[in-house]
């Protein structure tokens, strides 16, 4: 069995060097060489815990893992082919971009020799995958290919481990033949017990976007509570903890904070709403959830002025975290960078540090002054801004972040510290929800 993935992007490359961990003759192919040369010196183009030790595995001691900028030749040999190109938001709609994912299929079906399962493994709206048939069909038998929907559900910080021991995998199929292939590539998951669900193309697309959307609503919610606990009195760490006790509600994603952010949950909650209006079907809580999450760190960055009475002119304030969440160094619809960005436009002197995402921060926001060390961000800082949970900055030496700072004021936005044991060593505290 000979695997093709097409592009090495997050999904493809994290894909692909797992499938050949299954132990799968894998190919990765790609037009940007430039791309391809970094990850053939055994550099991934961007962090994710484990991946680096994969790729050097599979690209030099197994061989099973390689690379190609030749999609032609590399389609001579494939038995399953997927396409895992991105599908971004459009500069001027809410729908999906979805010219790469067309281009791909174009190139396809100019290059199909013998055989082979086309899997669209990248993130669309309902009818892509069929829209894919159709333009293979243009050029290829329909006796030469078929056409799969297998959605990814990979986490940034924890995609090995959420690939090898998934909650589930879901596979999209109009076939018998096609179905028995894709449980072949996955049986390594069937041995140990993994829920695969079979189902149709069109189910398999919708049960992408309803999952994320479904996550981002939690979300969304609980930081509406929070914002009602904070008014009236309440914990929503009380809160949270008691209802994800419900075991219908389950405890993960209701943890109040400045929204989500990243390449998955705002693209896909978007997309999910654009394509339910070309099918006259209104959306309404996925609307809310769009709209209660763009307000969210820009609300939070507001508290922030208001406890300075809107006078941050000169204020030196530190952010610690730019990623949209630990263990990766994707700052895409990070909140901590919008919330960086409303203060600096305010007047503040931004002071900020991150473990892996500021060369990525710097790009966007190359004004801020990025520093080496959580010390060097909270040396004369009037506040300190927990924005994203990395487990460094959970264990801080709170007496020594006082003596460092030249007014003691931390915002904790992840709801890391205990309110009461921080205000302990004489240092103000803010937390969500709280």
């Amino acid at each position: 069995m000979k695997i093709v993935m097409v592009g090495t992007g997050y999904v493809g490359l994290v894909s692909g060097l797992c499938f050949a961990e299954f132990g799968f003759e894998t190919l990765c192919v790609d037009k940007n060489q430039a791309r391809l040369n970094g990850i053939s010196k055994g550099v991934c183009p961007f962090f994710e815990p484990g991946l680096d030790d994969l790729l050097v595995k599979h690209l030099n001691l197994t061989k099973r893992f390689s690379l190609s900028n030749n999609l032609q030749e590399s389609l001579k040999e494939a038995n399953v082919v997927f396409i895992t190109v991105g599908t971004p938001t459009k500069r001027l709609e809410n729908e999906a971009d979805l010219k790469a994912v067309h281009e791909v299929a174009k190139e396809i079906a100019e290059n199909i020799i013998n055989y082979c399962v086309v899997v669209i493994k990248s993130t669309v709206p309902v009818g892509t995958t069929r829209k894919i048939k159709e333009i293979i069909s243009q050029k290829v038998s329909e006796d030469k290919f078929d056409i799969v929907s297998n959605p990814e559900f990979l986490s940034e910080g924890s995609a090995i481990k959420d690939f090898m021991r998934p909650d589930r995998v879901v596979i999209g199929t109009e076939n018998k033949k096609s179905e028995s292939i894709m449980q072949e590539i996955y049986n390594p998951l069937y041995l140990q017990e993994t829920s695969i669900v079979l189902t149709t193309i069109e189910s398999a697309e919708v049960i992408k976007y309803a999952s994320n959307s479904f996550l981002a609503t939690k979300i969304s919610f609980i930081n509406e509570v929070a914002d009602l606990c904070e008014t009236i009195g309440g914990n929503v760490l009380d809160v949270a903890k008691a209802m994800g006790l419900d075991k219908r509600i389950g405890e993960k994603f209701l943890h109040a904070g400045p929204g989500f952010g990243g390449s998955c949950f705002p693209k896909d909650v978007k997309a999910f709403s654009a394509t339910a209006k070309k099918h006259d079907v209104e959306l309404s809580i996925i609307n809310a959830v769009n709209a209660s999450n763009e307000a969210r760190p820009i609300k939070i960055a507001s508290r922030i002025k208001n406890r300075f009475n809107n006078k941050l002119e000169g204020i030196v304030i530190g952010i610690l975290g730019l990623s949209f969440k630990p263990n990766t160094d994707d700052i895409r619809n990070s909140t901590s960078i919008i919330i960086a960005n409303e203060l600096y436009k305010s007047g503040a002197i931004i002071k900020c540090f991150d473990p892996y995402a500021m060369n990525n921060a710097k790009k966007v926001l190359p004004d801020l002054n990025y520093c080496n060390s959580v010390d060097e961000v909270c040396k004369g800082s009037s506040a300190l801004i927990i924005a994203t949970e990395w487990n460094e900055f959970k264990v801080f030496d709170l007496n020594k972040i006082k003596k460092l700072m030249k007014d003691p004021v931390i915002f904790d936005l992840r709801n890391i510290y205990n309110n009461e044991a921080v205000k302990d060593f004489g240092i103000e505290y803010h937390g969500v929800g709280q």
